[in-house]
């Protein structure tokens, strides 16, 4: 006798849509790229979107509560600083400062510390071991320190902190990208074209680049959020960008001594900095096991 499968008879199933849904949601990415693609999107359109010139203000509109507590007006959503700022106009040019220093450190550091990785893993012996050393001595550097030292020798500027951010950026790409040069280059691709005779450089860039892509866009894309905590870290010291630059970290210091009386100039960019840095760790975390199958988890 046949047997009936009551589970396909009992009904529609109405949590199908929520099921499906939250399926996609623990699967890919979505919020994070969301964020992503919204901080891209507020950063190359500032101008056009912030209601106020981040850099004026009044004494008479200072401390103005955000529009969901008392006193606040949508005129100035996030409320405004001890200087009567707009804080949302602040916080959108600060997006365009977070990514500026992001994208150009990790442009110059990834470029950089992937070509030196490359070339130490696959030559070896002295080029290898000059690469490790620098990249050992950078590490043994204290980086607090050292631009604490910089900007009292030289002083505070945008240009100066993305410099000193490469300089101590390039070694993260460099000390990965190495140990899997070292992995690819006993391949049998490799091991064909070299007795073919390709120079070294074909082989780097031609066979060895495409097997390291994978772990390039994973340490940066955990790389963005660090870098964006550290810019926001340095500012907030003192040690980064001067005050008169709307950046979330000078945001944050500006209302640490108001934080009692005008909690919203410290918190709206502190939280802005933890949405952004947990985003892309999220992010990195998701693309490290779409490109690594043996840390895929099963969904």
């Amino acid at each position: 006798m046949r047997m009936i499968n009551t589970d396909k008879v009992a009904g529609p199933n109405y949590l199908a849509p929520l099921e499906k849904t939250w399926y996609y949601f623990r699967r890919y990415p979505i919020i994070p790229v969301g964020i992503f693609f919204l901080l891209v999107f507020v950063a190359i359109f500032a101008p056009m979107l912030a209601p106020f010139d981040p850099a004026q203000g009044s004494i008479r509109t200072r401390h103005i509560p955000p529009i969901w507590l008392e006193g606040g007006t949508a005129q100035h959503f996030f409320g405004t600083d001890s200087l009567g700022r707009d804080m949302l106009s602040r916080v959108i040019y600060g997006a365009r400062i977070a990514l500026m220093v992001a994208v150009s450190v990790i442009v110059a550091g990834g470029i950089s510390g992937t070509i030196i990785g490359m070339f130490a893993g696959y030559l070896g012996g002295l080029v290898d071991e000059v690469a490790m050393r620098t990249v050992d001595l950078l590490l043994a550097m204290p980086f607090l320190l050292v631009a604490l030292t910089v900007v009292i020798v030289f002083g505070q500027s945008l240009t100066q902190m993305i410099i000193l951010l490469i300089i101590f950026s390039w070694d993260n790409f460099a000390r990965v990208v190495r140990a899997e040069s070292l992995r690819i280059r006993r391949d049998a691709y490799v091991d064909a074209a070299r007795i073919a005779g390709a120079s070294n450089i074909r082989i780097v860039f031609r066979h060895i680049l495409p097997g390291v892509f994978g772990v390039v866009l994973i340490v940066a894309s955990l790389r963005v959020g660090q870098l964006i905590l550290i810019e926001a870290t340095l500012s907030f010291l003192g040690a980064g960008l001067p005050k008169t630059v709307p950046a979330w970290g000078v945001m944050v210091a500006d209302g640490q001594d108001w934080i009692t009386t005008a909690w919203w100039v410290a918190a709206v960019p502190g939280f802005m900095i933890f949405i952004v840095v947990m985003s892309f760790n999220f992010l990195g975390d998701w693309m490290r096991d779409f490109f690594d199958p043996r840390l895929r988890q099963s969904r």
